[in-house]
C-alpha cells in the first residue's frame, strides 16, 4: 500500500478549488446566504411593530378627544390614516386590511368625563396577528391617561385634582382567544405552496435538460410560451391536492375557521400557484444543475418565510424591508388567505391582493420568457 502522498493530495484539493470557482452559483450561495440572514435578521426582523394604521370615528370632537388622538399619533404605537363615519366603514377597513385599529370616542366624551360619569373608548382591534396587536392595545390606557392629565392642567381648569375615571374597551374581532395557531396555520399555506410549487417545476426542467431531452423539445417549433405554460401546468394539479389536504388538516386538527368567499380564495390561490410554478420556470433557465435549481429554489424561499409576515409582523419591519416584501407574492397571498379565512372577506376586500400577485406574475413570466429565449439562441 502507497504512503499518504502531499503531491496527490496537493493536486486533489487544488482541483476542488477550480471546480468552486467555476461553480459561481453555489459559491455565490454560500456568501449570499450567511449575509442575507445577519441582515434580515439584524435589521428587518422587529417583534414590536409601530405606526399601525388607524381610523377614527370621533363622534365627540372636543379637545379633550383631540388630545387622545394626539396622545395616541405621538405614542408611535398608531398612525391615525383617517376617519371613519360608521361602524360599517371601519368593519371593511378592518376585513380589508387597510387598518390594524378603529377607535371610537363616543358622543359627550368630555362632557362625560369632567363630571365623573367613566365614559367609554372603544378599540375595534384586528388581532388576527396577535403578536402585531398586543404591544398597541396594552399601551392604549396609558396613552389616553397622559393625554387627558395634559389637557386636564392645561385648558379644562374647572376639573377636579385627580383622574377623571374612564375605561377603554377593546374588541378583538378575527381572532378573539388571541391563539397563535389560528393566525400562523392560514400563512402556512402560503409558504407550503411557494416552497413546493418553486422547488418542483425549477428541478424538474433541469432534470429534462440534464438528461438531453430538453435538447429535443428545443429542435421542435414549439414556442417558449407554450413550453412555459405545458410545463408548469401538469403541476397546479399537484397545488390543488396539496390546499384541499391543507384546508382539511387545518379544520379538523386545530379547528382553524373558513369564513370567507370560498369563490374568492379559489381565484387567489389559483393566480398564487401559478406565479410561483413560473418562478420555478425562471430559476431553471439560470440553473445548470438540479443541485443548483435546489440551491436557487432555497435562496428565494428564505426571504419569503422572513419579509412576508409569515413569522414576524410585517408592520414592525423598517420601510425598504416591507418594500422588498411586497415585492414578493406569498406577502399579499398570506394576506389575501387570513382575509378571507378569518375575516370573512370576498372578492372587494381582497382586490388589492390579486392585483399585486398578478402584476408580480407578469414581471416574473416576462423574464422566464426573455431567459428561455436566450436558452433558444
Amino acid at each position: 500500500m502507497s504512503r499518504f502522498s502531499f503531491a496527490r493530495f496537493r493536486a486533489v484539493l487544488t482541483k476542488e478549488f477550480v471546480q468552486m470557482r467555476r461553480d459561481r452559483i453555489t459559491f455565490a450561495m454560500m456568501i449570499g446566504v450567511p449575509i442575507m440572514q445577519l441582515l434580515l435578521f439584524g435589521y428587518a426582523i422587529n417583534t414590536d411593530p409601530r405606526n399601525l394604521p388607524t381610523l377614527i370615528e370621533m363622534v365627540d370632537e372636543s379637545p379633550m378627544a383631540r388630545a387622545v388622538v394626539m396622545g395616541m399619533e405621538s405614542s408611535g404605537y398608531f398612525d391615525v390614516t383617517g376617519v371613519v363615519s360608521s361602524q360599517a366603514e371601519g368593519d371593511f377597513a378592518l376585513r380589508a386590511g387597510t387598518a390594524n385599529f378603529v377607535l371610537v370616542i363616543p358622543e359627550g366624551f368630555e362632557r362625560d368625563l369632567i363630571r365623573g360619569r367613566s365614559p367609554q373608548i372603544l378599540l375595534d382591534a384586528d388581532a388576527s396577528d396577535p403578536a402585531a396587536a398586543a404591544g398597541a392595545m396594552g399601551s392604549l390606557s396609558g396613552i389616553v391617561q397622559t393625554a387627558i392629565n395634559q389637557t386636564l392642567t392645561g385648558a379644562v381648569r374647572q376639573a377636579p385634582p385627580a383622574p377623571p375615571a374612564f375605561s377603554v374597551v377593546v374588541h378583538k374581532q378575527f381572532n378573539p382567544e388571541g391563539d397563535t395557531n389560528t393566525n400562523v396555520i392560514p400563512g402556512l399555506l402560503a409558504i407550503i405552496l411557494s416552497m413546493t410549487m418553486v422547488l418542483i417545476t425549477a428541478v424538474a426542467i433541469v432534470r429534462e435538460r440534464e438528461k438531453g431531452t430538453m435538447e429535443s423539445l428545443l429542435a421542435t417549433p414549439v414556442r417558449p410560451a407554450e413550453v412555459m405554460l405545458g410545463k408548469i401546468l401538469p403541476y397546479v394539479l399537484v397545488g390543488y391536492v396539496q390546499t384541499v389536504v391543507f384546508l382539511i388538516a387545518a379544520k379538523l386538527l386545530f379547528n382553524v375557521p373558513f369564513l370567507g368567499d370560498k369563490f374568492a380564495f379559489f381565484a387567489g390561490f389559483n393566480l398564487y400557484i401559478i406565479v410561483n410554478l413560473a418562478l420555478g420556470f425562471m430559476i431553471s433557465t439560470v440553473a445548470r444543475s438540479q443541485m443548483q435549481a435546489m440551491q436557487l429554489s432555497f435562496f428565494t424561499l428564505l426571504p419569503t418565510i422572513l419579509l412576508s409576515g409569515f413569522m414576524f409582523p410585517f408592520a414592525a419591519m423598517p420601510q425598504w424591508a416591507q418594500t422588498l416584501g411586497s415585492a414578493m407574492p406569498a406577502t399579499h397571498f398570506l394576506r389575501l388567505v387570513r382575509k378571507v379565512m378569518l375575516k370573512g372577506a370576498g372578492f372587494a376586500e381582497i382586490a388589492p391582493d390579486m392585483m399585486a400577485i398578478g402584476l408580480i406574475m407578469l414581471v416574473i413570466t416576462a423574464i422566464a420568457l426573455r431567459r428561455y429565449r436566450q436558452t433558444l439562441d
